[in-house]
Parts: C-alpha cells; sequence; structure tokens
C-alpha cells in the first residue's frame, strides 16, 4: 500500500484531467480483469468475472480526481488569478506550490491586507509563476494545475495531498490484484468530476446498470483536540457508511458489510455525517435506481494539501471488499 500510495499521489489528476492517472490505474490493473475500457466522459471500467447462477452485477467505484485550480485572468506583471476545482480549504492555499499540467510551477500568494479579515479569499489570492510580464507568463485562461506535495510515511500514517481519494482508489486496485475467484460479475469504476459535482458515476452507473453498488471514498476523520464529537477515528478500522448529506446507504447493505466484518474479526467502524457527498448519491438515483453502500477511510484534514490516512485502515478496507465481493450477497 505504500509504494502503491506514493505511485498513485505523485501524479496530477485535477478534475476534468484525469487522463494521466487513469493510463497509470489501467496499466496497473490490465492484467488481472477480463475487460477494460473507458466511456466517453473518461470513466475507466474494468470488468472481472461473469455473474453466476448466486452471483450479482455489482458496480464498485473510486473517484480518481483531486483538488485543483483552473486559471481565470492573468495581470499585465503576469500573475495568475483562479478558481478553485473541488472543496479546497482556501486559508491553507497561501505558500502553497501548484504544477498547470503545461509544467509550468507557482506559489500561491495573497494580497497585503493584514486590515481586511478576509484577505485570504480567494479573489485576494494570485498565483506566481515567477515572470514580470504577462507575455512572459506560460499560463493561459482556462489551464489547469495541481497541488504538489511529497509522500510521507510517519508511523503507521500517510501524508499526502490527493488522499481523497487515491486511499480508495488504493483499496480498489488492491481488491482487483487480489481477488481471484468471485461469483458475481464486478464492474471496477474509476471515475471522473466527483469534486466538481459528482458527474462521473451516474452515467457510468446508467450504463452498466448494476444490481448493487459500493463505493469507496475518504470520510472526515474527527479525532482531534476538541473536536465536538471525536466519533471517527484514524486506526480504528474503515467506516461503514449509513448517512451522509446526499445519501441514506440501504439498510440491507448495510447490515450485510457489517455481518461480514464481524465474522472475520476485521475493525469497523459506522459513519453518519450531516455533510459530504459521494458517487454513492449518482449511482443511487441512476436509472431504476440501485441498492447502494459504502466504505469510508478516515482521513484527517480533508480539503487540505496534507490529508493523513492510516495504513491498517487501509488493509483492512481492502480486506473488507475482498471478502464482499468474493461470496454471494446475502441480504436480510
Amino acid at each position: 500500500m505504500k509504494d502503491l500510495l506514493n505511485d498513485l499521489t505523485g501524479l496530477s489528476a485535477p478534475s476534468g484531467n484525469e487522463n494521466i492517472l487513469r493510463a497509470r490505474i489501467r496499466h496497473l490493473i490490465k492484467p488481472h480483469v477480463d475487460e477494460i475500457r473507458v466511456d466517453a466522459l473518461g470513466n475507466l471500467i474494468a470488468r472481472k468475472g461473469h455473474a453466476a447462477s448466486t452471483g450479482t452485477r455489482i458496480m464498485v467505484a473510486a473517484h480518481m480526481d483531486e483538488y485543483g485550480v483552473i486559471a481565470s485572468h492573468i495581470d499585465e506583471h503576469g500573475f495568475v488569478r483562479f478558481n478553485l476545482l473541488g472543496s479546497v480549504l482556501v486559508t491553507h492555499l497561501p505558500g502553497s506550490k501548484v504544477r498547470f499540467m503545461n509544467g509550468v510551477e507557482g506559489i500561491i500568494g495573497t494580497e497585503n491586507h493584514e486590515s481586511d479579515p478576509e484577505h485570504n479569499a480567494i479573489n485576494h489570492l494570485f498565483i506566481d509563476v515567477g515572470v514580470n510580464r504577462r507575455k512572459d507568463c506560460r499560463v493561459e485562461v482556462g489551464d489547469v494545475a495541481a497541488f504538489v506535495r511529497p509522500f510521507e510515511h510517519v508511523g503507521d500514517k500517510f501524508i499526502a495531498k490527493a488522499l481523497d481519494n487515491r486511499a480508495g482508489i488504493a483499496v480498489l486496485i488492491e481488491t482487483v490484484r487480489t481477488l481471484k475467484v468471485t461469483p458475481h460479475e464486478i464492474y471496477y469504476v474509476f471515475t471522473v468530476q466527483e469534486e466538481v459535482g459528482v458527474r462521473g458515476a451516474g452515467p457510468a452507473a446508467h450504463r452498466l446498470e448494476p444490481q448493487l453498488g459500493i463505493v469507496v471514498d475518504v470520510t472526515q476523520a474527527e479525532d482531534i483536540p476538541n473536536h465536538a464529537r471525536q466519533t471517527l477515528a484514524l486506526g480504528k478500522g474503515p467506516a461503514i457508511k449509513i448517512k451522509d448529506q446526499s445519501t441514506l446507504s440501504d439498510p440491507q447493505i448495510v447490515e450485510w458489510m457489517i455481518k461480514a466484518a464481524k465474522k472475520s474479526h476485521l475493525p469497523y467502524q459506522r459513519e453518519v455525517r450531516s455533510t459530504g457527498e459521494s458517487d454513492l448519491q449518482a449511482m443511487q438515483f441512476s436509472k431504476a435506481g440501485m441498492a447502494v453502500g459504502a466504505i469510508s477511510i478516515p482521513c484527517r484534514y480533508m480539503g487540505t494539501l496534507s490529508e493523513m490516512v492510516d495504513h491498517e485502515d487501509l488493509k483492512i478496507a481492502a480486506k473488507l471488499l475482498k471478502l464482499l465481493l468474493s461470496k454471494p450477497v446475502v441480504l436480510a
């Protein structure tokens, strides 16, 4: 998992520009699946197995895209104004490094407005690409950049940018590699543009018409000082989603996942949130609808460039997903 996450987080895939990461994932999983293709929107779809008489058509999804920025204006001195791609915490941006897809790098700066409490608002931020004139700036309006941050391994924790959702991608890749036999027809879908409105999963689900949907994504860990709840914690296992802002998981799917975890003595947590959305929403409402559930990996500091996950949570999430997909689905 460490080497895989290091590899995945080192690639840039801001929303709408997932092609580099998609090519890498395709290379990693192609030997382990029966069919692989890319749809018109850019989702990578890999099929494994054919449904036996006891099997189910299952869609397992994790989004490829990460937070980023898009150039909206270049002034006469070559400073780049920008809009956000995804729910980035703006207060964490000054001093951050970005790299545009054409290779140009820059640092995010903020205007000198000490008397303005909103001086870190997006309209006061800019990207300095090291030039003094507009004509020397190799960035154009509409160019997209991803954030730059090295991968780190501290104790049992991984720290990197884009762990939302390279953590989920890593779990899917590990499952594809290790799941040898299944009674199901499984479609592993690596989706696009989740961070800008959950756009990729719906069309994929509409085309595949799965009977059951599972999403693997991160969720906000709450085990930090003075947090009001401190419910979800790193190192206590993945969370089984019951509710978030946009989705109620199917109670039968929740119970199926919990029973599987208990039977194999895998630690797990229960996730109930009043915020957040994921590919689960688009999948649940696709076409005639489907039963859905999610495995969520607790992540500290979501929306920043230094997100943190626990190695053990990732391993357990992969074990749980493999367990669920290796046997017939038994719902109450």
